[in-house]
């Protein structure tokens, strides 16, 4: 499962096996034997790709199906998480349905990518803001 997870959170950033790397200050071959479920992360290599990926540590190694909710999300962001996960009923791929893991990997991916979009939104509006009172 932890292998799974890893590679689904890294690709769906876009992101090489060096990149991940380069981030943890580890060698390559040993990240790539964290996806190939050769070896296993010690705690503290869990926790950053945890906050990297801005997931719990229990999801990555299997234990927990939901993802946590980041600690600056106001309540309308989980709403809006809320409503996104609820509105995948009819999830397909060129009219066929997605199911199963196939569907779990996705979910897993879009949620993601949900909180980084919001936390990028964040960033910006903050940005914009302190730039307005500068003029």
């Amino acid at each position: 499962m932890f292998p799974d997870r890893l590679c689904t959170l890294r690709t769906s950033k876009g992101l090489t096996h060096q990149d991940m790397a380069d981030m943890l200050g580890i060698t390559r071959q040993a990240y790539s034997n964290y996806e190939a479920g050769k070896r296993e992360p010690d705690h503290s290599t869990l926790r950053k790709l945890a906050e990297f990926f801005i997931v719990s540590t229990d999801y990555l190694l299997g234990q927990d199906n939901g993802k946590i909710v980041p600690s600056w999300a106001t309540a309308k962001d989980k709403r809006d998480f809320k409503k996104m996960l609820e509105d995948d009923d009819d999830l397909m791929f060129d009219g066929v349905p997605i199911e199963g893991e196939d569907r779990q990997r996705i979910k897993d991916v879009l949620t993601g990518l949900f909180w980084e979009a919001k936390q990028m939104n964040k960033r910006k509006k903050k940005s914009d803001s302190t730039n307005d009172t500068k003029k």
